[in-house]
């Protein structure tokens, strides 16, 4: 079952506070980015962020799950409707994640 639009919709609206929060489709389900950096996918309408010792700090008692078979596990963020917790942790994984690395351009053709 894919995500519906409008509960991706809603997840960004929620983050608004944390950044430039922008989404993509990718194989059916959507990943999440904010200012460029992925931090999250939603797969079967629940958000998935990755995990990192600054979030762990904020919440420590987050569950872990896989979004999809054969992933490492994210957290499991089950309460989207508290907007100020969830800016929070985005916030301060996002500044824990590395900058995208810059895409390689195509050769010239001869």
């Amino acid at each position: 079952m894919a995500s519906k639009i409008e509960f991706v919709e809603f997840v960004t609206d929620q983050l608004r506070e944390a950044g430039e929060i922008t989404y993509r489709k990718m194989f059916g389900e959507y990943g999440l980015y904010c200012d460029g950096k992925i931090f999250a996918v939603i797969c079967q309408d629940q958000l998935y962020i990755k995990i990192t010792e600054a979030g762990r700090k904020i919440c420590p008692a987050l569950p872990e799950a896989p979004p999809y078979g054969g992933a490492k596990n994210y957290y499991l963020m089950e309460d989207v409707e508290d907007r100020e917790l969830l800016t929070k942790l985005v916030k301060a994984t996002c500044a824990e994640l590395p900058l995208p690395k810059p895409k390689k351009k195509k050769k010239e053709q001869e």
